[in-house]
């Protein structure tokens, strides 16, 4: 897909967050909480109406080119937070982290700042030209929905669970229809018709006769998901406070960032536990048994949803502005940096596996007819 011409209208209109969050930077009434949340929601307002004038032909043939292009510009600022929380620019967004959104100034926060601002924002610019040019985005679609709506889970009810709840401002509300849109989008591409997989029924007869042992692929991705599943049950226990030996040590010689009372990370290993752990199981059994032609999509899903959460973790977990307490300890960053990297990493190769050789997850073909020609013996 040739990107910068596909997307060209929506980068440019996005680049415009930088000269808006300058200047409303500068107007000094903006200090109030409930003035922030209204001209967030003016500028919104105003820039979906730009992009309706601008691209009226996209939207009528796909409504989510708009969703994208004001994700994008929303996707600028976020980056623009992210970098004047880290000390790169000055002057932009500090009305809206003081007043609007104060857990964006969170380690957590920033990093979902990064994320949203590099891999959502080329995401958004993938799936507008992808619009424009009348092809599939299906695919980038799931991986965007699992990663938007992990980053969502996690923050909301960090910001109403955490040290931060005292500081709710009238701009959380704007939260709400950044959760709803994203579910309708969500169904819209769910709802996209599947690339042809490129399979003949032969293929797929082939593939599904094998067994696991035969396919070394997927027993190592058992292997892996098994582990997986462990690993994430552990943590789960670990921030519920279990009182084992084990739990102990490692909440406290390993990621003591489980302690940390921003509720961030104790929010997310219980998403893992209840959601991804259940999904890791039912990979299993797809990778297992022929025919679950529904592992590919959620596959993408889950890729991009722990993907998010890593690099939001990974990251928070060793900021500066999580406390030295709270921080991995130097003696234990090796084992964290390589357990951490490998759980964002598998769900990725399983994904990659799915896509890449569909065939013993398709729908087994119907049986051939019997020919009325041949003889009977």
């Amino acid at each position: 897909m040739d990107l910068p011409p596909l997307a060209g209208k929506i980068a440019a209109l996005s680049l415009g967050a930088l000269p808006v969050s300058y200047g409303l930077n500068q107007v000094s009434a903006l200090s109030h909480p409930l003035w922030v949340a209204l001209m967030s929601a003016l500028i919104l307002g105003l820039l979906f109406v730009a992009v309706y004038s601008l691209a009226h032909g996209e939207i009528s043939h796909d409504p989510l080119y708009a969703v994208f292009a004001v994700f994008a510009f929303t996707s600028v600022v976020d980056l623009i937070i992210a970098l004047q929380e880290d000390g790169y620019v000055v002057g932009f967004m500090e009305f809206y982290t003081k007043e609007g959104d104060p857990y964006l100034r969170t380690a957590h926060g920033i990093f979902i700042c990064y994320w949203d601002g590099t891999v959502h924002y080329f995401l958004y610019l993938a799936m507008a030209g992808a619009i424009r040019k009348r092809k599939r985005y299906r695919n980038l679609g799931l991986y965007w929905l699992g990663s938007f709506a992990m980053s969502i889970l996690v923050f909301l009810p960090g910001n109403i669970l955490g040290k931060y709840s005292s500081e709710i401002r009238p701009a959380f509300f704007l939260a709400i229809p950044y959760m709803l849109v994203p579910c309708w989008a969500g169904m819209r591409v769910f709802n996209q018709p599947r690339a042809p997989p490129g399979c003949t029924p032969e293929l797929v007869q082939v593939e599904q006769k094998k067994s696991l042992l035969q396919r070394p692929a997927d027993l190592a991705l058992v292997t892996y998901l098994v582990l997986a599943g462990f690993f994430t049950f552990f943590r789960g226990l670990v921030v519920l406070d279990c009182p084992t030996d084990a739990c102990f040590v490692y909440i406290y010689q390993y990621e003591p960032y489980l302690r940390d009372p921003v509720a961030y990370p104790k929010v997310q290993m219980l998403l893992y536990m209840f959601y991804v752990l259940p999904f890791y199981g039912l990979a299993v059994y797809a990778l297992t048994f022929p025919g679950c032609s529904w592992l590919p999509d959620w596959a993408l899903v889950f890729a991009g949803a722990v993907g998010q959460a890593q690099f939001s973790h990974m990251g928070a977990s060793m900021h500066l502005r999580t406390p030295f307490t709270y921080r991995v300890p130097e003696d234990a960053g090796t084992c964290f940096f390589t357990c951490n990297l490998l759980y964002a990493l598998g769900p990725h190769l399983l994904a990659y596996r799915c896509l890449r050789r569909p065939a013993f997850f398709l729908h087994p073909p119907p049986p051939a007819p019997p020919d009325p020609h041949k003889k009977k013996l």
